[in-house]
């Protein structure tokens, strides 16, 4: 029987329609722009790429530092939305922001800004999943929002794209038509959340008490407390922890890494649009074979198959291989975030979603902390960028590891 989306489903996954817009605008545009930027002020292009990776790695643990207690917040009756509109405006508006800048650090600046703002949004859209469907369905609704999120964020990206590769014929410079499409990119974010939020009911939540800060403090101790007793999820956050660390860090430092390679600007940029065309049908085949298979099986295999993705990287050195590269990345990257979220939030209590999806977020984009200043630092101190970015297998290799033992102890809790 085919699978069908509810109406307030569809709005849930149009949300990852908008925001995939910006991610993909960050794995590509921005680091060429901010290339750009740095080669005119001087700087070398390893330090450019460990420059990126460190400014990638501060909003990252900004969000890893305010999540839980900002997901605390938003499981108090009614606030879940508020603090999601407020995330999603800071990023909207960092986005147009970005287009006005020349110089190299207020980009970065204000690109860490941006990308907080975004990151620290999905920390409340993926714990409104619990109310926007039911725990037979969340493996189906989540892949189908990383599916969607990657075909229809190509529609803004290829407008930029075309106004950034055919400014000279349009009669505009370069950083004119980037600041069109960072605009065409946020208002089709802002956009696309429009319908969730005029729809979105909180379901699950605690009650406000007499001052909401200091509750939501109290609650998220509680919850650390029960974490720790929790042991199957508590294991699987450390195995998704260093897993998920090298899928972010390739996300975002694709195009920075193939930069500085040396690869055809055009080529890479292309390449990335087709690992978003792979991941689209991707995501949807393995999401209807998560009704025959058990995700636990499917994670394995994405982790797996970026653990091998990770060694390949060592030998890269050529266009050729860099769309190979792009292809098998497009073939599990959405597969094993979907499944990852959905898995998670079928072991959660769902009227504590906010707060467990902050330290989610602590394990997952905090996490690419370590990913991404690995990366950058290997490459500094070895000079070789290949080096840096296959030392990532280690970090699929612990997560396999944890990830299975956290299956197995899953399995023995559903038994009690």
């Amino acid at each position: 029987m085919k699978f069908k989306l509810t109406s307030l489903e569809k709005k849930w996954v149009l949300y990852d329609v908008g925001n995939s817009a910006f991610t993909l605008l960050v794995s590509t545009i921005f680091p060429i722009y901010f290339n750009t930027l740095a080669e005119s002020a001087g700087i070398s292009d390893v330090d450019y790429l460990a420059y990126w990776g460190y400014a990638t790695s501060v909003c990252t643990l900004i969000v890893a530092v305010l999540g839980p207690t900002l997901g605390a917040v938003a499981d108090t009756k009614n606030f879940k939305k508020i603090i999601f509109s407020l995330s999603m405006g800071v990023g909207v508006f960092g986005c147009i922001l970005l287009g006005f800048l020349s110089s190299w650090i207020w980009f970065l600046g204000v690109f860490v800004l941006a990308k907080t703002g975004y990151s620290a949004s999905l920390i409340f859209y993926d714990a409104m999943l619990t109310d926007v469907t039911e725990p037979d369905r969340m493996d189906s609704v989540s892949s189908h929002g990383y599916a969607w999120g990657y075909i229809g964020s190509c529609i803004p990206f290829l407008a930029c794209l075309g106004l950034y590769m055919g400014s000279g014929a349009l009669g505009i410079g370069t950083q004119t038509s980037l600041l069109i499409g960072f605009i065409i990119t946020a208002v089709w974010w802002l956009c696309s959340s429009l319908p969730l939020l005029r729809s979105y009911r909180q379901r699950y939540f605690s009650e406000a008490g007499g001052h909401v800060v200091k509750e939501s403090f109290k609650r998220l101790g509680r919850t650390f407390l029960e974490l720790s007793k929790e042991k199957h999820i508590f294991v699987f956050l450390l195995a998704f922890f260093f897993y998920i660390d090298g899928v972010y860090t390739v996300i975002d430092m694709a195009t920075a890494y193939g930069q500085a390679l040396g690869l055809d600007t055009n080529a890479l940029l292309l390449a990335l649009l087709v690992t978003q065309i792979v991941a689209f049908p991707s995501v949807l085949i393995f999401s209807r074979l998560v009704k025959k298979v058990k995700s636990e099986t499917i994670i394995t295999v994405c982790i797996v198959a970026y653990f091998c993705i990770a060694v390949y990287a060592y030998w890269l050195d050529s266009e050729f291989d860099f769309w190979l590269l792009a292809v098998m990345v497009g073939m599990f990257q959405g597969t094993i975030q979907a499944l990852s979220r959905s898995y998670f939030a079928k072991i959660i209590p769902a009227e504590k979603s906010g707060e467990f999806f902050g330290i989610y977020d602590i394990c997952g984009k905090g996490a690419s902390v370590i990913g991404t200043a690995l990366v950058s630092f290997l490459s500094q101190i070895t000079g070789s960028i290949n080096i840096g970015v296959s030392a990532l297998s280690v970090m699929f290799l612990i997560g396999l590891v944890l990830f299975r033992f956290s299956a197995k102890m899953n399995t023995e809790y559903k038994k009690v």
